[in-house]
């Protein structure tokens, strides 16, 4: 339990450090929007790729 708290707690600093530093999280290239009239659809391909790759890289740490 306690390496699962301190791998969000550093997964929270690091994505704080991120957005502090400038790193549109959320809105980086590939990330498809469509404006239509009053409506928006918004599909994060390339942030959901990131965050996973991120996040399997941390419990691949955590196993050992």
């Amino acid at each position: 339990m306690a390496r699962l708290l301190i791998g969000v707690g550093l997964l929270l600093v690091a994505a704080g450090v991120l957005v502090h530093f400038g790193v549109p999280l959320g809105r980086l290239p590939g990330d498809i929007v469509i404006k239509r009239g009053n409506s928006t659809f918004y599909l994060p391909i390339v942030t959901c790729l990131i965050v996973s790759v991120v996040l399997t890289v941390l419990s691949m740490i955590l196993r050992r």
